[in-house]
């Protein structure tokens, strides 16, 4: 439904698949954030009956997800394109508009953020 409703964002400076990424990957992270909301509020959680949106959920480690959380975005998200979405470097670089240098290097720093925040846990 994102996707449908976001269409006409595509402005066609990237492929239609990285921009696909990105839509599907913010809606991911919305949905986890707001149940997680919900889950900390002390409100009954939403009934969830869709197969497409429990896999986000159940496919997905919960203190990963709260590490990321935590780390700047600008270290998290290459990492969430590379190692959850699969995006090649060439693609993260297109979609965050920076050089495939600087991909590279956010997301070993945002590895290393992350183990030491899991680390942690």
């Amino acid at each position: 439904m994102t996707v449908a409703r976001r269409i006409e964002s595509f402005e066609g400076r990237s492929k239609f698949r990285t921009w696909l990424y990105m839509v599907s990957s913010n809606a991911a992270v919305d949905t986890y954030r707001r149940l997680r909301r919900h889950a900390t509020d002390g409100s009954p959680l939403p009934e969830i009956t869709e197969a497409s949106r429990t896999s986000v959920i159940a496919g997905t480690r919960i203190d990963l997800l709260d590490a990321l959380d935590q780390v700047d975005s600008k270290f998290g998200e290459p990492v969430v394109l590379r190692d959850v979405q699969g995006m090649d470097y060439g693609d993260i670089a297109e979609a965050l508009d920076v050089p495939v240098g600087t991909v590279k290097s956010r997301i070993h720093e945002g590895r290393q953020r992350l183990q030491r925040l899991l680390d942690e846990q």
